[in-house]
This record gives C-alpha cells, structure tokens and sequence, in this order.
C-alpha cells in the first residue's frame, strides 16, 4: 500500500537569531567527511561528490541508530528550513560566529522537534563550513533513502492546498505507473497553474502528469495559434470549472479567472 508523506512548513522569525555561547566539540565529527573545499570550473561537480559523502554518512549513522524514518523525516524539514532566505543566509554568512549558528540550530531543533542525530549533523555541517551545500545534500539523502526502501518521490503542485484523500489517491496512481513500494508526497503551492496540480516523479522529477489549467490554456492558444496574443490584465471573466481526473478518484470545482482582451 502506498504510504504518504507530506512535508511541513516551518517559519522561523528574526528574533529566534540567539546571542553566542561557547560550543562543544562534536563527537560524530569523526565519522562525517569533510570534503574538498576547492572550487573551479568543475565546483559544481566538486559540491555534490561532498554532498553525496555527506548523505551517505548521514544514512549510515541513521541505520546505526535504527532511526533512518525518522532521520528521513527531519531531513524534509531541514530543506523547508533552509529554503527560507533568512535562515540561508545567517548560517552561510562567514562573519557571523560559529557559536551564533549552533544556537541557531539549538532553536530549530526545538521548534522543529528534531532528533539530537540530526542537530548534531547540522553542527557538523557549520564546523566544516559546509552548510552551503545542505540543499544538495537533502536532494542526495533522499535518493539514497529512496532506494535503500523502494520508495518513488512525487511533488504534487496545485494553486490550493490539496485534501489528503485526494493526495492519497494521486500516490496510489503513482505507485501502479512506478510499482514502486512506497510513495512519498511532497506539496508545492504555485498560483501560476491557475488552477488544477502537477505531479513530478521518477529520478529528479523527470516524469511529469499535467492537470493545470494553464496547460489547457497553452494547448488551446498553440491550436489556435495565439501565441502572439497577449493577455488582458485588467478585464477578468470569471468562470467555473469543473475538473474530473480519471484514474485519480477525485474531481472538485475551482473558481478560475481567465483573462479576455
């Protein structure tokens, strides 16, 4: 049976940005790589060899300590947590002290209720100063995670947030065209659909099932040869839509706007 995942939304305010204090060293320091600190003309090639040696390491101590679940489910929130500007920003910051940042993630993972495994990585990370490269490392986790267990990633896109029977049908159908064990589900919000949702799944969301309605509207202006026309701002007719999505069990009515000259 598919099971389904979604990846909660974390919002860290400015005032959570601790004085210093003295920091310890750590004792998963020794098992953890550093990587090469070099960059060049193969620097982005160099990045993920570090990021790839980073998430190994992490799954191995995971499996070591019989929490690869829930070290996979904190690794979600870490890439939520580290896609904020702010939060990049601070920790990749060289003139901020390193006693700063490790109070930082001393927050996170209280607010965040992570485990101590993984505060103890993020701390890893800083002292090596390689938090730079945590995106790519969260990308590398999860494709080691996914086939350690069988599981297919898929990123559903939609204007609004979407049920959870309805996600839960959109994994199953997922897992009938993969045959994948397990289906993970990650939600993205995007207004420019319009209306309706996209899935992306297989290696690096290669395969992609289009249900907008900015698709159907790009379908129809390519038939009709529109693509010089340009669409009014300022006058909206407002209509209802009803979608049915064969294969999916679910079918709602969204209110769209479509643009007219």
């Amino acid at each position: 049976m598919a099971s389904l995942q979604q990846t909660a939304t974390l919002s860290l305010q400015s005032n959570l940005f601790p004085s210093g204090r003295a920091a310890s060293r750590n004792p998963l320091s020794a098992t953890i790589p550093s990587g090469p600190r070099r960059r060049g003309a193969h620097g982005i090639r160099m990045s993920a060899t570090v990021a790839t040696s980073y998430a190994i390491a992490l799954v191995d101590l995971a499996k070591a300590n019989n929490t690869l679940e829930s070290t996979s489910a904190d690794v979600e929130k870490i890439e939520k947590i580290f896609s904020e500007k702010q939060i990049h920003e601070f920790f990749v910051n060289p003139t901020i002290d390193i006693e700063k940042k490790r109070e930082m993630v001393d927050e996170i993972c209280k607010s965040s209720a992570l485990q101590p495994l993984t505060g103890n990585f993020l701390n890893i990370l800083i002292d090596a100063k390689r938090v730079d490269v945590v995106k790519d490392i969260v990308k590398e986790f999860e494709e080691v995670y996914n086939k350690m267990t069988n599981t297919e990633m898929a990123v559903v896109s939609s204007v609004v947030k979407l049920e959870s029977e309805h996600l839960a049908q959109i994994a199953k159908q997922v897992q009938k065209l993969t045959g994948a064990k397990n289906v993970r589900i990650k939600t993205v919000i995007d207004p420019g659909l319009v209306a309706g949702f996209t899935i992306r799944y297989g290696k690096w969301g290669s395969k992609l099932i289009d249900m907008s309605v900015k698709k159907q509207l790009e379908e129809i202006a390519a038939q009709l040869d529109l693509g010089d026309v340009q669409l009014a701002l300022s006058t909206w007719r407002r209509m209802d839509i009803r979608y049915s999505y064969p294969g999916l069990g679910c079918s709602t009515i969204r209110d769209a706007k479509i643009a007219r000259r």
